[in-house]
Formats: C-alpha cells, structure tokens, sequence
C-alpha cells in the first residue's frame, strides 16, 4: 500500500468540526443582523444569499447530527455485543 502525500492525508476531529460549525453560524448571524439593519436598502439577491446560507447551515447540522447517531448507535451495539460474551 503507498504512503499518503501530506496533501492526500486529512485529520478532522470532532472538535474541528463543531468550530467550523459555530463560525458558519456566527458568519450567518453577522449576515442576518446587517441585512436586517438595512432590510429597506437591501437589494433582493442579499435576501436570496442569506437563505442559501441558512440553507447550508441547516444541512451542515444535519449531518454532525447523523454522525452523532451514527456513533452513539455503533458505540450502543458495541456494548451490547460485550454483554452477549
């Protein structure tokens, strides 16, 4: 099997990942607040780009949320396969 080059190797830890979640999230809110502070001069597409980035938020914790299930339930079967032993 050939060694991954630096570029090819990629570390994401649970941690990381809820960071990046909080900063898309925060960026949103930023977003939010301008344009609602200026809802009279927005131009339409402001409006449209903030609901693609809600969209991609909602998307984003959706996912950590299977993962989140995903690993409680491999943890849940593994524990329940070292009662059966």
């Amino acid at each position: 099997m050939a060694d991954l080059s630096d570029a090819q190797k990629c570390l994401l830890s649970f941690g990381t990942l809820i960071q990046h979640y909080k900063k898309m999230q925060s960026a949103l809110v930023v977003q939010i607040r301008s344009l609602a502070s200026n809802a009279s001069h927005a131009a339409p597409g402001q409006f449209l780009f903030v609901q693609f980035q809600m969209s991609q938020v909602a998307q984003v914790g959706d996912s950590i949320s299977n993962l989140i299930a995903q690993v409680n339930s491999i943890i849940n079967r593994s524990v329940s396969n070292q009662r059966v032993q």
